[in-house]
């Protein structure tokens, strides 16, 4: 359980603060939310189940698996799958379990096949680059918190690595 005042990884919002937890009524059955605010939109605030098994809610990554997270840039990602719509699956699949590590993967994976096309006048699909986009924009925030760096500094550490 989360307490009041800590940073959180929630789902697709990214970083979040829990401002409150509080009992909440809905159809007549009472449960404990945590009430959360994304650190980039103030004027948003989501209450989510305590026990809600549908979201994923996480620990801000530490200091030491965030430097290993980085690392991990230094090596192979996840396998290429050449056929569109099973990459966007089989990524999409990986990205809703939260795993920072494996979707790492995907973002290394995906940066270095934008590289790589890049250098003969091709671009991503346009699924592949929305889905690195919203990787790199949460993951790299998180990884820019907890090494006490900015999101740009994480940003071209990332892309020196995968030159």
């Amino acid at each position: 359980m989360f307490n009041v005042g800590d940073v959180i990884v929630y789902s697709v919002h990214g970083l979040s603060k829990v401002e409150d937890i509080c009992e909440k009524t809905f159809s007549s059955v009472t449960k404990t939310y945590y009430v959360l605010r994304p650190l980039d939109q103030d004027n948003l605030t989501i209450s989510a189940p305590v026990d809600s098994d549908k979201v994923v809610m996480q620990k801000l990554l530490d200091t030491e698996e965030s430097e290993e997270i980085l690392q991990s840039f230094n090596q192979q990602g996840i396998s290429w799958i050449e056929n569109p719509r099973q990459r966007f699956n089989k990524y999409q699949e990986i990205v809703k379990t939260g795993d920072r590590k494996e979707i790492a993967k995907i973002a290394n994976t995906l940066m270095k096949k934008n590289l790589e096309l890049s250098l003969n006048n091709k671009k991503l699909y346009d699924q592949d680059h929305k889905i690195l986009d919203s990787i790199q924009y949460l993951l790299f925030e998180e990884l820019a918190i907890s090494l006490d760096k900015t999101v740009d500094e994480i940003n071209e550490q990332v892309n020196n690595m995968i030159k």
